[in-house]
Formats: C-alpha cells, structure tokens, sequence
C-alpha cells in the first residue's frame, strides 16, 4: 500500500512541489476482495500486468503523459485517449465486481494517474457509462435532479442572508446563487418527516451523481433521513472558499424551511473540508447540525492532489487539496482539525486512490476532538478486519460500504457521533455492499470517479497557484480560541458550468 502511494505521488508531478505528510499508522492487513480465477485474469488482460490490444495502447499513452508538459496538449491526449474506451463486458454480481475493480489499483504496472486508472475501470464494465457519455454530461447544461439553477421560493426563518449570526463570514455569493445550488426533491417533508439530511458532494462531482447510487435511495422514503443535496456549480472545482458558502448558506436555509427541525450533513471527499471551512468561518451553522458524516474525507489534503495533474495547470480546489496547501494550513489552525459538530468519518485505508495518507490516526481522514463535541474515526479495514467490509474499498467505493450506512444510522439515533460498540459487527461486516443496493447501485457510484475525472479534463479556468485566502479578521468562537477568518479580498465569479 505505502509503496503504491508513492508511486501515484511520484507519476502524479506535484506541480507545487513535493510537501512531507506524516508516515501513516500501519492498519491491520485487510481481507482482499475477491478475486478473479486465473482464467478470467488472463481473458481480462490483467494478470502479471499485462494489458492486451486498445485498451494497453490507451493506457500506455496516459501512463506516459509528460509531466513537464505545459498548456493543454497533455489534458487534450488524455481525453482523446479516455473517449476511444469502451467496455468489454461487464460484472454480473457485485463480489465479481469488486474483484474486478481490486485488480485495476493491484495489477502490475498500477496505473500512473487517474486517467489510465478510469480507462481501466471503464473497460472493465464497472461504470455504467463510458467516458464519451460522461463528456457529453460534463459538457451539457445541468437540469433535472442535477441542475444547479433551482427554483426554492420558500423563504427561511430565521433569515440566512445575509448573516445568520452576527459572527459569521459575509458572503461573496448572491442569496439567488446559494439558493439555486440546492435540490429538493418533491418527497421532501420540509420538517413534518424525518430529520432533513444535506448530501454535499466531492470534486469533480454534482450532489446527484455522487449520492444517486447509495445515500439518495437509502434515505427516500425512510424513517432515518429525508434528504436534499447540492449541486454546487462548476463541479465543486472553483475555488473551495466560495464551495463552502453554498454549504454554510444550505444549513441556514434547511433550518429556516423545515420548522427549525436540525439537519445533518452527509458529505463525500472535498464536501467534508468545504464543510468544515463552513463550520469554521459561519459559527451559526453548528447550533443547526446534529451530526456530520464524512466519507473519504480529506480533512489534511492529500499528497497525491495532482495525481490527476498530467503535468499542468489544474482547477482551483484540486490545488487547494494539496497536503498542507494554503487552504488545508488555514482550516486546520487554530483547532480547525477538530470537530465543530459531533462528527462520524468513514474511509479506506486500502485503497483510496485520491487521499493519502488514510490509515491510522495519520489518515487525512482523521478528526481531533478538542471541543469534546464527539467525534469517532472508523477505517473500514480496522473495524471489519477479516471481513467483507474490510476488504478493498476505493475513494468513492465507501459510499456503498455497509459499515458507513450503519454507523450513519446509529449517529441519527444517538446523541455524538457513530459508535462501533453500539453495532452488531459481525452481521454488518459481513456484507461487502450496504443491505438495499444492488450492483447497479455499486456501478452508479463507481461512475462518479470518471465523471470526475472528465470534468477535470475539460475544466476551462485551471490555474497553476491555489487562490489566496482572504483578507483576515479575528474573532474568539464560543469555546473561546482565537481563530483566523480571511474574507476581505473579492472573490473572482466562479463559472455556472464547466
């Protein structure tokens, strides 16, 4: 595993430079997926690393994009490689799938960066689409269930704009714009329900094309959470600052709409840092929080960002994600890398191919609690040792893992985080997939990654510096440490769409 990460590093071509991260605690060797017989590796062109005919040449020119590439020829190769990829049969059973998938990140030579990595998958049939459909959702105007231009008439009390507290940062964004990005659905009960349940999605991804798949059909229709989820424009690729004001503004509005009924937050990836930049720099957002569920969360960055770099100027908040960018020092001072509402995390330490570090207590993943707020920190592979829930999950793949559903369960019915001492671990464990998905549930959320993948390659405002935090402010929150808000400077327009 730790040599793995080190290669993704290495081939990623940090284009800020290589920033140390702590060596990770070693996890307790995890049970492997299953595996494919023999046969099917070699009929898969996997076995011993060799990958035959079209899919080996694309792969070989992704492997092979020059990290000192400048302007956009190595972003232009990598898509005109990626859209020639279709698959060649898929799973017919989620265990075969998850084989499949293991054998993609385990096969010899890995792939070098996330594009070779999605034409892989792709090819395997775990994603329902390929990456020309993927393009073409990318490039289309967003509507439906993804829009990002919703129309929410009905005004919140309290108010939410322009500050629900006198404390919070000011907003660079319009009320119109924070409002739009929230997707209601018809089925929501605006209080009269269950608790409401934000869904905030990660880099590169809509609230609906991250949660569609697992979180969306678990949670419609039940007693345990009546959702609603973000579609935060340009993909939750601009600038993470601006990101978070769509999170702070969509806990205050929730609130206000639903007879002043707590919310909890549901995050994947970079929905966990925007998030807690919004519990941070909008105080009035953690009275109306009951609990926060971070999957694959990346609360220290990763020092694989530009893993997807390809040796170029990349999006804003993928620079913003570099371990200990200036955005990650920023949050992370002044008891930033502490929980602000009681908080439950869930991630792979085999193999999150975005994040790393992800195991132990140096996992990206992993959040203090110095407020005593509550906060537990589950690694797949630590809790179900041995089991199928332990086995190889990926970044996006913890969304359908068994053990984050039922510790997001248990949170929603007790006081504090999600507590493993309350779960019956050897019935939760045993399931590799959350009880009520299916395998069309599992290739749906594996598609996120290549939806995401695509979105970087055709986003139009990359930049080679992260943005600058903004002018600074100080202020003491209501445990009384001192903490830092930069928010004076003009934040740039972010694009509607990419």
């Amino acid at each position: 595993m730790q040599s793995l990460a080190l290669i993704l590093a290495a081939s990623g071509a940090l284009l800020q430079g290589s920033l140390a991260a702590p060596a990770p605690v070693p996890a307790p060797a995890p049970t492997p997926a299953p595996v494919l017989s023999e046969a099917e590796l070699q009929e898969r062109g996997l076995l011993g690393g060799i990958l035959n005919g079209v899919l080996g040449d694309v792969v070989g020119v992704l492997n092979a994009v020059n990290p000192s590439q400048t302007g956009t020829a190595g972003y232009k190769t990598c898509l005109s490689a990626l859209t020639s990829v279709t698959s060649t049969g898929s799973p017919t059973a989620v265990v075969q799938a998850q084989a499949r998938l293991s054998a993609v990140f385990q096969a010899s030579p890995t792939p070098a960066n996330l594009y070779a990595a999605v034409a892989e998958i792709v090819a395997e049939g775990l994603t329902p689409d390929n990456v020309a459909g993927a393009l073409d959702y990318v490039q289309g105007a967003l509507d439906g269930e993804d829009s990002d231009t919703n129309s929410n008439p009905k005004n919140p009390s309290p108010s939410a704009y322009p500050k629900a507290n006198s404390s919070d940062a000011p907003y660079d964004l319009t009320e119109a714009q924070l409002r739009a990005a929230i997707y209601i659905p018809s089925t929501f009960k605006y209080g009269a329900g269950a608790q409401p349940i934000i869904l905030v999605p990660g880099t590169g991804a809509t609230g609906y094309t991250t949660f569609k798949g697992n979180y969306i059909p678990l949670l419609q229709g039940s007693n345990i959470g009546d959702p609603v989820w973000l579609n935060i424009p340009g993909f939750l690729l601009n600038d993470a600052q601006s990101n978070a004001e769509y999170i702070a503004y969509a806990i205050n509005y929730i609130y206000g709409i639903s007879k002043q009924k707590k919310v909890a937050v549901f995050a994947w990836s970079q929905g966990n840092l925007d998030s807690q930049w919004a519990y941070k720099y909008w105080p009035s957002t953690r009275s109306k929080v009951t609990d926060h569920i971070a999957f694959s969360p990346d609360y220290h960055g990763t020092t694989i960002a530009n893993y997807v770099a390809a040796g170029e100027p990349l999006p804003p908040a993928v620079l913003q994600q570099e371990y200990n960018s200036n955005f990650v020092s920023t949050l992370r001072r002044n008891g930033g890398d502490s929980a602000y509402v009681p908080t439950t995390t869930i991630y792979s330490g085999f193999f999150d191919e975005i994040v790393e570090p992800q195991q132990g207590t140096g996992a990206s993943a992993f959040l203090n609690d110095v407020r005593n707020l509550g906060v537990s920190n589950n690694e797949v592979q630590t809790v179900c040792a041995g089991q199928a829930a332990g086995g190889f999950y990926t970044h996006e793949g913890v969304l359908y893992n068994a053990l984050g559903y039922a510790l997001a369960v248990d949170a929603l019915s007790h006081a504090g985080p999600g507590r493993t001492s309350r779960l019956n671990l050897g019935t939760v464990c045993a399931a590799p997939i959350t009880p009520g998905l299916d395998l069309t549930d599992f290739l749906i959320t594996e598609n996120a990654i290549a939806i995401a993948g695509t979105a970087i390659l055709v986003y139009p405002n990359k930049v080679v510096a992260e943005p600058a935090i903004k002018s600074e402010f100080s202020r003491s929150d209501p445990r009384g440490r001192f903490v830092l808000i930069n928010y004076s400077q003009v934040m740039p327009k972010v694009p509607r769409e990419v």
